[in-house]
C-alpha cells in the first residue's frame, strides 16, 4: 500500500515517497511534506539547473546551490530557471 502525503507544493493528498531523497533534515522534510508527482517536477527542473549551468552534483558548491534550489521549488515560491533558459519546443 501506497504512503499517502499531504503534499506542501500541489497542496493536495499525493502518494508519498518511498525513501528520505536527500541527506539531512531537508531530506526528511521533502520526505514527509512532498508526493510523487511534486518530486518528479523537481527532478525535472534540477536536471535542466545542471545542464545550463554545467554543475556537477559532485562539487560541494553546486550541491549547495541545487540545495537552495531545491527548498525554493519544494517550499517556497519557486525557482526561477537560468537567464537566458529557452524551453525544448514542443513537438
Amino acid at each position: 500500500m501506497a504512503r499517502i502525503v499531504f503534499c506542501v507544493k500541489q497542496q493536495a493528498e499525493a502518494e508519498g515517497l518511498a525513501y528520505v531523497p536527500w541527506p539531512g533534515p531537508l531530506g526528511q522534510r521533502v520526505y514527509e511534506n512532498i508526493g510523487r508527482a511534486a518530486w518528479a517536477e523537481w527532478l525535472a527542473h534540477q536536471t535542466m539547473l545542471i545542464n545550463e549551468n554545467r554543475l556537477s552534483p559532485l562539487d560541494p558548491k553546486h550541491r549547495a546551490f541545487l540545495e537552495g534550489e531545491m527548498e525554493k521549488f519544494l517550499f517556497g515560491e519557486g525557482a526561477a530557471a537560468p537567464a537566458g533558459y529557452v524551453p525544448p519546443a514542443e513537438d
